[in-house]
């Protein structure tokens, strides 16, 4: 379950039982920071929280303003400024390093526009999309504006009915178009907002093939991820929902099937079948597909074999499909058990997702987030 599916989930409680509460959301990071902007954090009004700000050195404080700023019935902005050793609300000594600032918003149950009913309605249909809100104003005319809201999905829809729809918009629009989140003073007629622009991105897709007792780790982990599992297998006894409850489908496909099989041209493949003819199949599928990652359990004697077999094909396509094809399959972890294998295997597709190289992060140069863009 991903942080933000656990602040749907307490939210809804908290609504049914009518439990006052406010979204604490981090817009904006200069320097160093535990969490990044879009970080969310629900605290009701008894002080009971579900998600993060931080590393846990923000929390108390905040939990304190969003109780005030429910008492108030109006947002309010804290600024924490993590290089201060001696400020004593969060008792970092040299701590991140960092400048964070904190959106603390009342909820209210009955407004379909809601921050948490915004990011619903994105859960609801996952495609990327970029969320601005409007967390700063200088102009006294434009308080109200503080809170407000556009989500702009790839397909161009709009929600949001905010004082500054068509400005927030427009710039959501160049921001998917970049897909990097922002931070934006943007220039009104009514005068000057600060905006953080929050690329949105579905969860990551996910297709096994093989529903053996090695894919059941596997699949738990890649859940607990938040990531959209789809097992395939040809096997009746295996290929069940009681063996895989996380999945989000689990397909019986005999291999015959799987040959004339359209794959999914987003998700990330892996094959674990420990059958040949059927990881043969899955090759064949996925030959044409634009799929980033295809991942072969076995040595590489086998994927050798496997490619032998498809040598027929068109060039460019076997080449390609040579570039996508991780085998042996994972990150280098010393791992022998399943447990570990999946560990191994989640962490190579995390890697390849985030465009990085799986090595330690004391051997990178510069920044471990990518750099903050303000305009």
């Amino acid at each position: 379950m991903t942080e933000l599916q656990r602040l749907f989930l307490a939210y809804d409680q908290h609504r049914t039982a009518s439990r006052p509460c406010a979204l604490a959301t981090v817009v904006e990071v200069v320097g160093s920071a535990y969490r990044r902007p879009g970080a969310r954090m629900l605290v009701t009004e008894d002080g009971e929280l579900t998600g993060a700000i931080s590393g846990g050195c923000l929390e108390g404080d905040a939990r304190q303003r969003a109780r005030r700023a429910m008492a108030k019935g109006e947002p309010a902005l804290v600024t924490y400024d993590t290089r201060d050793e001696d400020d004593p609300r969060h008792g970092l000594g040299p701590g991140c390093q960092g400048v964070v600032r904190i959106l603390l918003e009342p909820l209210d149950f009955h407004d379909i526009q809601n921050p948490l009913e915004i990011l619903r309605d994105f859960a609801r249909h996952p495609a990327p999309a970029v969320l601005a809100t409007v967390f700063e104003t200088d102009a006294s005319g434009l308080k109200a504006a503080v809170g407000q809201r556009v989500l702009l999905t790839d397909t161009g829809v709009v929600r949001g009915t905010p004082l500054l729809a068509a400005p927030l918009a427009e710039a959501a629009r160049a921001t998917l178009a970049q897909g990097q989140s922002r931070v934006l003073d943007l220039a009104t007629e009514a005068g000057p907002v600060r905006v953080l622009l929050e690329v949105l991105t579905p969860p990551l897709r996910l297709v096994v093939y093989g529903a053996g007792n090695d894919a059941q780790p596997l699949v738990h982990l890649a859940a607990s991820l938040g990531w959209h599992i789809v097992v395939v297998d040809g096997r009746p006894n295996l290929a069940t929902p009681a063996r895989f409850p996380e999945a989000a489908a689990v397909r019986l496909v005999p291999v015959r099937e799987l040959e004339a099989a359209t794959p999914d041209p987003l998700a990330y493949h892996v094959l674990l079948s420990h059958n040949y003819a059927y990881d043969l199949a899955a090759l064949q599928t996925l030959l044409a597909s634009p799929a980033p990652y295809i991942g072969l359990l076995g040595p590489r004697l086998k994927a050798q074999r496997l490619l032998a077999e498809l040598a027929d094909a068109p060039a460019t396509q076997l080449a390609q499909l040579q570039q996508r094809l991780h085998s042996p399959i994972g990150l280098d972890l010393g791992s022998e058990t399943p447990e570990e294998i999946a560990l191994a295997i989640v962490a190579e597709i995390q890697a390849r997702h985030s465009n990085r190289q799986g090595r330690p992060l004391r051997e990178r140069a510069g920044t471990v987030h990518r750099p903050a863009v303000s305009a």
